[in-house]
């Protein structure tokens, strides 16, 4: 009889064609996608054309995206999007996204059906570990990896141990999945899941929108995780039939399956929590801040770009007006967000409160263009990442936080909980 094992042992063994996998097994899989962005994929380009292949191993399951600079913001960033360009051209890739199709790549690819449940996904973009809220094994590379996996359409691991997240309760209305994670990366440390797969499980995941799985399984990078993953259930099911038109696999963990640590998280008992200068390990809750006067407040990335983060944002903002001072940058993740926020009266929200409504673009996240940093300014903003210089000027500094947060303190010109506006 097979051993029991959890939900991402059973999609590595399935991709390597084997009826057992354990932690620390170095396996070879199958890959259903491999990505790359503007900035990772030239240099997996220069490493593919050493192998003087004239095909990848799969047209249809490479995905290209020119989110990090484009529109292109100079000379550098236009000639590696003109490469990624001409190979995506030359190898006839069918998923390969350019300006007025792109989005953000990590909000685009499930909306465009291409991450389901059971794939193994490899990304050279260390938040690839997004499709995980869809039951896939899903990691971020280097972009070598990525290179042998466009050619070879394979790759090796070692598999991981397993961290189960148990979410209980409910959260409160202004707590979303961005609280969440930041609290289980404060909770735990920036390597307190080093290597490991962080599966989220519980009667709370039923709580969780799509939006929040998304944002909670973006972050577990930022907790050392090699992947994150979510049971599917009718939530995910619904999301799955509107957009993915291809046949999947799901895969559930044995009820006696191993563990190498089991946490609890009462979502009932969560408050807003935001993640302090310079790591996203330190956080404190809004009770806690104290005042925080801020310079800058960004809404969007691959973290906190979808539509229900933009309505949020939108709900607080509505016939209010940003803190003179400040500046409001808020970022749809994709063109389909983008049109939505418009149609539903998002946009203009944000406009009439005074700030300012981008294309798509990761822009300021990475601080790459759209609103980069000063040296001491703060700015509160709902990315991923807080490092030092990670908004621009190493003495500047990155407040993370909920749409929810951002938005109240875009209207205080201080970090607030979305109550003090409302």
């Amino acid at each position: 009889m097979t051993k029991p094992m959890n939900m991402t042992q059973k999609i590595l063994a399935a991709g390597a064609g084997l009826d057992y996998v354990e932690a620390g097994q170095l396996i070879s899989v199958k890959l259903d996608l491999v990505l790359g962005n503007d900035i990772t994929s030239p240099v997996a380009i220069k490493e593919f054309n050493k192998t003087k292949l004239d095909k990848v191993f799969d047209k249809d399951k490479i995905a290209l995206v020119l989110d990090h600079f484009t529109p292109n913001k100079d000379i550098k960033s236009a000639e590696h999007s003109k490469m990624v360009r001409e190979f995506a051209n030359q190898m006839e890739i069918t998923n390969f996204f350019d300006v007025g199709e792109m989005g953000i790549e990590h909000a685009l690819i499930p909306e465009k059906g291409l991450a389901k449940p059971g794939d193994i996904i490899i990304g050279a973009d260390s938040h690839t570990c997004t499709y995980g809220a869809l039951g896939a094994f899903s990691t971020g590379v280097g972009s070598t990896d990525m290179a042998v996996g466009m050619a070879a359409g394979h790759t090796w691991f070692k598999v991981p141990e397993a961290i189960k997240v148990v979410l209980k309760g409910k959260p409160a209305k202004w707590v979303s999945g961005k609280d969440v994670i930041l609290h289980l990366i404060g909770t735990i440390g920036v390597d307190g899941a080093l290597y490991q797969s962080l599966e989220f499980t519980g009667e709370g995941v039923a709580n969780l929108s799509m939006d929040d799985r998304f944002t909670i399984a973006n972050m577990v990078i930022e907790a050392g995780a090699k992947n994150g993953i979510f049971p599917i259930d009718e939530t995910a099911v619904l999301y799955l039939n509107e957009h993915c038109t291809k046949e999947y696999k799901v895969f559930a963990s044995d009820a006696d399956a191993a563990y190498s640590r089991v946490i609890e998280i009462d979502l009932s008992a969560l408050k807003p929590t935001i993640a302090f200068p310079h790591l996203p390990e330190n956080t404190k809750t809004i009770d806690q801040v104290g005042e925080v006067i801020i310079d800058q407040v960004v809404i969007g990335s691959c973290t906190n770009g979808r539509i229900d983060d933009l309505r949020i944002a939108a709900s607080i903002l509505q016939g209010k007006k940003v803190k003179r001072g400040v500046r409001l940058v808020v970022i749809p993740g994709t063109q389909k967000i983008f049109l939505q926020a418009m149609e539903e009266g998002l946009a203009k929200i944000f406009v009439e409160a005074g700030g300012i409504f981008s294309t798509p673009t990761c822009g300021p996240c990475l601080g790459g263009h759209m609103g980069i940093l000063a040296a001491g300014e703060k700015c509160v903003s709902t990315t991923n990442r807080n490092f030092v210089g990670r908004m621009g000027h190493v003495d500047s500094e990155v407040y993370l936080a909920s749409p929810a947060v951002a938005a109240a303190s875009a209207v205080t010109g201080k970090i607030s909980s979305p109550e003090e506006v409302m």
